[in-house]
């Protein structure tokens, strides 16, 4: 496939400025509190090692996901986790900047009485100040409602066992590093590339179209078939099959997350600052990256 024939042009992914990824996107673009980054899309290359099990309850599910990656001779990993319950379970979601320095927030800590039915998430499971940090969005089951948004995953406790499957890489994780650019202390791919690799960690910073993002990445690293794991946050969600979520910021989990003929597809979920909730397939081109975005891409 050319470069051409994803309609992106290859160049856009570094030095292009806010008014000129506004006019692609057709929406008002969030203005961050530092300057920005040369680099917009980061990628490491790995050797992905397969991660399935559980995790066993009694521990924070920061406690649980730390020893299943250890267990699996890995220091990261991405792990997507479904069903079991905990309690607590203490979630934020989206919410509008209250100052001058970042583009968003963050909202008030929600911990259901009685705690929550976990349905589906993604954990980014990487370090933090030296010890392990996770990165967690998903979807559960509280009280009357299910909710997305931001799990909290010191704060949880499991209750129930949470089966998990996803990859790790014995070399590398996502690193969290302050940036310059948003202000926040965010996830970032590091540690030794591998020589022979068949994935590749990945982060998407702010204003470049996540789906083609994942693409040209996925060219960097000859990558035309694999699986997409991954969470991140949007400016405001526009989907092929579903109405879109205004925004801004949404926060994301990709639930299903395909490259086929080097073109990707990205099945998500999704919340805004105002709860309001909406699922489907992204589409491709008119999805800006609102903070970050960190997926691993597994070759096929």
């Amino acid at each position: 496939m050319r470069e051409s024939d994803t309609g992106f042009d290859p160049q856009a992914t570094r030095g292009i400025d806010a008014d000129d990824r506004q006019r692609r996107t057709g929406r008002d673009l969030l203005t961050h509190g530092g300057p920005p980054a040369e680099e917009r899309i980061e990628t490491l290359p790995i050797e992905t090692v397969a991660i399935s099990g559980r995790l066993e309850p009694h521990q924070t599910v920061t406690q649980a996901l730390a020893g299943l990656v250890a267990a699996a001779g890995c220091r990261g990993a991405v792990i997507e986790m479904r069903g079991g319950h905990g309690e607590p379970f203490a979630f934020v979601g989206p919410a509008e900047s209250t100052d001058d320095k970042h583009a968003a927030w963050y909202s008030e800590t929600r911990a259901p009485e009685g705690g929550a039915t976990l349905l589906f998430a993604t954990a980014i499971v990487g370090w933090r100040d030296g010890k392990p940090f996770i990165h967690c969005h998903g979807h559960w089951q509280c009280e009357d409602e299910t909710v997305l948004g931001h799990l909290l995953c010191d704060d949880t406790v499991l209750t129930e066992p949470v089966e998990v499957t996803g990859f790790g890489s014995r070399t590398a994780a996502f690193e969290s590093l302050p940036d310059a650019e948003t202000r926040f202390t965010l996830f970032t791919p590091h540690g030794e590339p591998a020589s022979e690799s068949n994935g590749f960690l990945l982060r998407v910073r702010p204003h470049e179209d996540i789906v083609l993002a994942v693409e040209t990445a996925c060219r960097r690293h000859g990558i035309t078939e694999g699986t997409i794991l991954g969470i991140g946050s949007l400016i405001g969600i526009r989907f092929d099959d579903a109405p879109p979520l205004a925004g801004p910021p949404t926060e994301v989990v990709v639930e299903r997350g395909r490259i086929d003929n080097g073109r990707a597809t990205l099945d998500i979920a999704g919340v805004d600052a105002s709860w309001d909730q909406g699922a489907g397939r992204l589409t491709r081109g008119d999805n800006p990256v609102c903070v970050t975005f960190e997926l691993l891409v597994a070759k096929a």
